[in-house]
């Protein structure tokens, strides 16, 4: 019965919709808006009759009704069909829940009740509030992807469309969109659309070509040069960001190196160091190839090293927001950090 699913992954939750399967509440939120606007996208789109929407599909938000209306809404019956949809945007903008509560105890088997509460979860301490929506159906907390999960994000996103991608490129779009999704799918669609019926591969120039991103000047590049201790090829892309801001700088590849650094400190203690697929094991990487960097690093970096530059990237970083500060500019500060990590 619909009523007993209680699926809270979103390939599961979209498993059990596209079988049919309809809880009477889906209560969705969290930072990431992307996997909520699929579900709720997918419900509004598949749970009625493109005829049977009129009467009985109704989109409220948040911000311009109560807790009382949409419960009102969710208990009237439908019209003419087997269900009706109520669809709450903004539902963190909701006061006064209580209402709301009752209702999640008794949910009407016919209605489906989705709320969409984006850029946070639900108060910890409204405990009975979420006891009773688990009762009445979905909770789902949509969270932010980290850093390294994009990877295998963008390969599986363009799997399922036919596309392939080798490494390089997926990092370079990863590095360069970031884990906003809604944009990065947008970006991904965009390369999708572009590329020949004849050959559906992602090249790192087709990568330059529809996103921006050089294929020789960019944060991956550096990263690779900086891991491979290649001071001329790190020191032409600092120059090369310094003259194109708008290609890449201090604040974008900050976090990056950071993150890097900090993996590569944790990878010293790995059980299985000597190893590529034991690093990616320690390190909870996706595949050994993502280890293949951190294995470079181990070799060309000393732990204490490690632990300087780790210092150095918080210092820089505290300058770039004018911490200690007054006037050094972000192209001398990038240049500051690259040469002490190299030397």
């Amino acid at each position: 019965m619909a009523a007993e699913q209680k699926t809270t992954t979103y390939e599961g939750i979209m498993s059990d919709l596209k079988a049919g399967r309809y809880a009477p509440v889906y209560y969705l939120m969290g930072d990431e808006a992307y996997y909520i606007d699929k579900i709720s996208d997918y419900i509004a789109d598949h749970a009625l009759q493109p005829e049977e929407r009129d009467f009985n599909q109704t989109v409220m938000f948040g911000s311009d009704v109560t807790a009382a209306q949409v419960a009102d809404a969710a208990r009237r019956y439908p019209m003419m069909a087997e269900r009706q949809v109520v669809i709450v945007k903004e539902a963190q903008n909701l006061k006064q829940t209580d209402q709301l509560e009752k209702y999640f105890k008794q949910p009407l088997a016919t209605t489906v009740l989705v709320m969409c509460h984006k850029n946070g979860t639900i108060d910890g301490r409204k405990r009975e509030y979420v006891k009773a929506i688990r009762a009445a159906g979905v909770l789902f907390e949509s969270k932010k992807l980290r850093d390294r999960d994009l990877p295998s994000f963008i390969e599986k996103y363009l799997h399922e469309r036919e596309v392939s991608i080798d490494p390089k490129s997926t990092q370079l779009i990863a590095d360069s969109i970031g884990a906003d999704l809604n944009r990065l799918t947008g970006e991904l669609e965009k390369v999708i659309i572009s590329l020949p019926a004849d050959d559906r591969r992602v090249t790192p120039q087709v990568v330059e070509d529809q996103i921006g991103v050089s294929k020789d000047f960019n944060a991956f590049e550096l990263r690779d040069a900086i891991v491979n201790r290649n001071v001329f090829k790190a020191n032409q892309i600092i120059k090369y960001f310094d003259e194109n801001p708008k290609a890449g700088s201090i604040y974008s590849f900050l976090p990056m190196l950071f993150n890097y650094f900090q993996n590569l400190m944790i990878a010293f203690y790995a059980p299985k160091r000597q190893s590529q697929e034991g690093v990616a094991e320690w390190l909870e990487l996706k595949s050994p190839w993502a280890a293949k960097d951190y294995m470079t690093g181990m070799r060309n970096f000393s732990g204490m090293k490690v632990m300087q530059i780790i210092s150095k990237i918080r210092e820089i970083d505290a300058k770039s927001k004018g911490l200690d500060n007054p006037n050094t500019p972000p192209g001398e500060l990038m240049k500051e950090l690259i040469f002490y990590i190299l030397h």
